[in-house]
């Protein structure tokens, strides 16, 4: 259990929040919101004891055990993988390692003697017998495979040493997990195989993530960072936008009669507490949901851009024909091979595959920024794309200010013009003017956003477009998606997003494509789709 009391945090004359007086108690998980800046990740600090608050203080229940994903990659660099792992229980890894000092003396000593089997008693107790296998069944349920569980952390790559270090917090189920940003660099599996791990966790979690879906299945509360202040809800993060999107139509409604409101809000209380989420959880989230008390949902103060795609004119009956399309790397990995098949009207297909190169290999082939090894490709007579490559550095290696940056692939350079998509996107006043080259990733890809909502184009290419951006514009992003007149072809990380825009998938194989038309939930739940990869991924 963990106990803010009277939490002030102040960075000059700028209170970022105040006034936090929140219990977070064992077998809940509490999803952590807020606009970027609001302060998700120092309060999360704050939490940790990284950070000392202006005011107030943090409690962590006697005997209880805090453990925090780390965000330093390089600080295990000299530990094995399978060591980073066991250090994340420091009592444990203490134990260790005086015990094995002890036992390597040569004047052991009888005082020694009563001190090891002291040691050897608490090793039992904490489960030591079984700490190597526990630590190699997190990173085997991580994607990390055994052959590396004995290398140096310094010898593996950036996404490995994140699914390691997430291990580490993991390891030993501690009283109480602090997760900053935990799906990032996942796969959609490893992501699906920490949701069914959390969702079993018994102990107390705080988690920060831009991941709607992973929000969803695992948190039994919802603790938004806004106006300044920390308010916890019970529900999840739909729950959470739903009601606030409700208070804000309703704000927006001002001659509406209070009782009028208050019926709204009650009943629309009482079909989300009837269609939870399932969760180990689903019966104490309804009952929460049940006792919350509707003056505390209000309006957010976040503000979401607006992000609208028109195309120019309907497509037609055929969007693009693929004809034994591989792709084969300078270094002689196999990406994909032999793949064909037709995208027709209506079709919004995700591409999938166990290498995350061959959906940028296939969007980069298809766009004409990359030659195929083998095949072809055609697109229809009316189809025009827009294409959101996975990395923009290129575009925006100019001292260009955003205005005439973006002027660039306008058809109206007129400062008004631009400057009214550049306001769709959150940017405002002065911030039109800053170059180019100085903006964050997000900033960026709002701005890739702007570009191609300028092409008015009937068919959006999309490789990984969740990246880098915060809620808000994914929720935004999202939901019109949903509403495309055109084709959509995407890969992404983010399970909402595929869930609720897609209705056909493409797996991409070395030994040709899986290519179904069913959503993407059917897709990772069919026996007959496991069956399917087994063979297609089987090497030939």
């Amino acid at each position: 259990m963990i106990t803010a009391s009277d939490i002030v945090v102040q960075f000059g004359k700028r209170i970022l929040f105040q006034d936090v007086n929140l219990k977070f108690t064992g077998g809940n998980c509490y999803g952590i919101i807020g606009a970027n800046g609001a302060g998700k990740s120092t309060f999360l600090k704050v939490v940790s004891g990284e950070l000392t608050p202006t005011k107030g203080t943090i409690t962590i229940a006697p005997g209880e055990r805090l453990s925090v994903l780390k965000q330093d990659h390089f600080q295990f660099d000299e530990c094995t993988v399978i060591e980073t792992v066991l250090r994340g229980h420091e009592p444990l890894w203490n134990v260790m390692q005086e015990k094995d000092a002890l036992y390597a003396k040569e004047d052991f000593s009888d005082a020694d003697g009563i001190r090891a089997s002291e040691l050897e008693e608490k090793f039992a107790e904490m489960d030591g017998w079984n700490a190597e296998s526990d630590a190699a069944a997190l990173l085997s349920g991580l994607g990390i495979k055994e052959d590396l569980h004995y290398k140096l952390m310094k010898e593996l790559s950036g996404k490995e040493k994140v699914r390691v270090l997430l291990a580490q917090a993991l390891f030993g189920k501690p009283d109480n997990l602090l997760l900053d940003e935990p799906t990032n660099d996942l796969d959609l599996e490893t992501v699906m195989w920490l949701e069914n791990y959390l969702a079993e966790f018994e102990n107390t979690v705080l988690v920060v993530s831009h991941d709607r879906h992973f929000l969803d299945a695992v948190c039994t509360h919802t603790v938004d960072i806004d106006y300044g202040k920390i308010t916890m809800f019970a529900g999840n993060y739909s729950f959470w936008y739903e009601s606030s999107q409700l208070a804000l139509r309703q704000q927006a409604q001002q001659n509406k009669k209070a009782e009028e409101k208050r019926k709204e809000l009650m009943e629309f209380i009482q079909r989300f507490s009837a269609n939870v989420a399932k969760s180990k959880q689903t019966t104490s989230r309804k009952k929460m949901l049940e006792k919350l008390n509707i003056e505390e949902i209000q309006p957010s103060t976040r503000k979401y851009p607006g992000i609208i795609f028109t195309p120019e004119r309907e497509p037609g009956n055929q969007i693009i024909e693929v004809n034994d399309l591989s792709y084969t790397t300078p270094e002689g990995d196999v990406l994909f091979k032999n793949v064909s098949f037709n995208v027709e009207k209506d079709d919004k297909v995700v591409f999938l595959s166990h290498d995350p190169r061959a959906m940028t290999a296939f969007f980069e082939i298809i766009n004409e920024k990359l030659k195929p090894t083998t095949g072809t490709y055609k697109w229809g007579v009316t189809i025009t794309s827009a294409y959101l490559p996975l990395d923009n550095t290129d575009f925006f290696n100019t001292d260009m200010k955003l205005v005439d940056w973006l002027a660039q692939y306008s058809p109206d350079t007129n400062e008004s013009f631009v400057r009214g998509y550049l306001g769709r996107m959150l940017f405002s006043g002065e911030e039109i003017y800053k170059k180019a080259s100085v903006l964050s990733g997000g900033e960026k890809m709002r701005c890739m956003i702007s570009r191609m909502m300028l092409k008015n184009a009937n068919c959006l290419v999309l490789d990984s477009p969740t990246n880098h951006l915060d809620l808000e514009s994914i929720q935004a992003f999202n939901n019109t998606l949903k509403t495309f007149k055109g084709n959509i072809l995407m890969s992404s990380h983010d399970h909402e997003f595929i869930q609720t825009v897609c209705n056909r998938v493409i797996e991409l194989t070395p030994n040709g494509a899986i290519d179904k038309r069913m959503d993407y939930d059917d897709y990772i739940l069919s026996d007959d789709i496991k069956a399917l990869k087994e063979k297609y991924y089987a090497t030939k």
